[in-house]
C-alpha cells in the first residue's frame, strides 16, 4: 500500500463514528470539533442530524462534506467538522431510542473498520452506542469490543482502559460474575498477556512491559482459603507467561495492587473481570479515561462512558473523554510498529 496521510505519524487520518443518534455522541463530535487536534478528523454521521444538533447547541461549528481519501491531507481546523454523510433511516430525537436506526449505527462502524483495514484511516474512534436498542432490533451485540473482533476476524480482543499512565486490561469483559471463574483458563490468561505485551510494545513503544496480574478472589485467594482459582489457574498461568518471556507478576490482591507506590513498578495491570479494574480507572479520571481495544489489526479507541440518554441534546455532556480518545489514537498511531 502506498503511504497516505492516514499512515503518516505527523498527520494521522482518524475516523470518528458518531454512535447512537439519540445519545450524546453527535453533540460530542461537534464539541470535539472546536478543539485543536493532532490529526485529520473524519466524522461518520448523518450530516443533517449534526446540523440539527449544532443549532440546538447554539454553536458555530461548520459541518462540511469530506472530500474523500483522494483529497489532499488537511489538518483539523477548530470550528470545522468534516463529515462523510450516512443517512439515518428515521429522524432521531435526542433521548429517544429507535430500532429503525440500528442499521445506521452498525453501518458507521462497518465503514470505519473497513477503512482502517485498508489503511484509509490510521485509527478508529467510536462514540457510544446503545447495546440494548441494538439487541432489541434483533442483532446480537454484547459491545464494541466483541463486534470489532468479529468484523476484523481477530481471535481474542482485549479491553484496556487508560487514564494517564494507568493502564488496566481485562481478562474477561462483558460477563456476569457467575460466569467469570469458568471463563478464566490458563490458556486464555496467557493469550491475553501475550496480546497485552505485544500491543504495549506496538502502540506505546514500551520495550519491556511489566504486567501486574490480579487474583480473582479477595486477598488473591488467601492461600486457597478464599477460593482456589489463584492456585489452580492464575499462578500456573503466570509461570507460563514468565517462561514465554512476559514480565508478569502475581497473582496480586486487587485491593492493594492499585496503591500508587506499588503501581509505579508496572506498566499495566491485568484484572480478572470488568468491575475489578474499571472502577479504579474511572475514579482516577472519568473525563479523561480512554478505552482501547487490543488484539485487533487496527487501532481503536473510545470514550469511557455511555450514550447518556438522560442528558442527550442538553449540551451538558463533557467532551473530555472523547477528546482524550482522539488525542491518544493520534499518539499511538505514531508509535505503531
Amino acid at each position: 500500500m502506498t503511504p497516505t496521510s492516514s499512515t503518516s505519524p505527523n498527520l494521522p487520518r482518524i475516523a470518528l463514528t458518531s454512535g447512537e443518534p439519540a445519545g450524546v455522541g453527535p453533540e460530542l463530535c461537534l464539541a470535539l470539533a472546536e478543539h485543536v487536534l493532532p490529526c485529520q478528523l473524519v466524522c461518520l454521521a448523518d450530516r443533517g442530524l449534526l446540523e440539527e444538533r449544532e443549532r440546538a447547541r447554539g454553536g458555530a461549528v461548520a459541518v462540511l462534506p469530506w472530500e474523500g481519501a483522494g483529497a489532499a491531507a488537511r489538518p483539523h481546523s477548530p470550528g470545522c467538522l468534516y463529515v462523510e454523510h450516512h443517512p439515518l433511516a428515521a429522524r432521531s430525537v435526542a433521548g429517544k431510542l429507535d430500532t429503525a436506526n440500528v442499521p445506521y449505527v452498525l453501518a458507521l462502524l462497518n465503514r470505519a473498520i473497513d477503512g482502517a483495514l485498508t489503511g484509509e484511516f490510521a485509527a478508529v474512534v467510536t462514540a457510544p452506542v446503545h447495546k440494548g436498542v441494538i439487541n432489541d432490533a434483533g442483532v446480537p451485540f454484547s459491545g464494541h469490543t466483541e463486534y470489532l473482533a468479529q468484523r476484523t476476524q481477530a481471535a481474542r480482543p482485549v479491553m484496556l482502559l487508560a487514564s494517564g499512565s494507568l493502564r488496566v486490561a481485562l481478562a474477561t469483559t462483558h460477563l456476569p460474575l457467575t460466569a467469570v471463574s469458568t471463563a478464566i483458563t490458563q490458556d486464555s490468561l496467557c493469550e491475553t498477556a501475550a496480546i497485552l505485551q505485544r500491543d504495549l510494545r506496538r502502540w506505546w513503544g514500551i520495550a519491556a512491559p511489566r504486567i501486574a496480574v490480579c487474583g480473582l478472589n479477595p486477598h488473591a485467594g488467601e492461600s486457597g482459603y478464599l477460593g482456589d482459582e489463584e492456585l489452580q489457574t492464575i499462578a500456573p498461568a503466570i509461570a507460563r507467561m514468565r517462561a514465554a518471556g512476559i514480565d508478569a507478576r502475581g497473582p496480586l490482591p486487587a485491593d492493594t495492587v492499585f496503591v500508587p507506590q506499588f503501581l509505579a513498578g508496572f506498566d499495566a495491570v491485568l484484572a480478572m473481570y470488568h468491575d475489578q479494574g474499571l472502577p479504579v480507572v474511572k475514579y482516577a479520571g472519568f473525563n479523561t479515561a480512554v478505552n482501547i481495544t487490543l488484539g485487533l489489526p487496527i487501532l481503536r479507541t473510545s470514550p469511557d462512558h455511555g450514550t447518556a440518554l438522560d442528558i442527550a441534546g442538553s449540551g451538558k455532556a463533557d467532551v473530555g473523554s472523547l477528546a482524550a480518545a482522539v488525542q491518544l489514537a493520534s499518539q499511538l498511531a505514531a508509535h505503531r510498529r
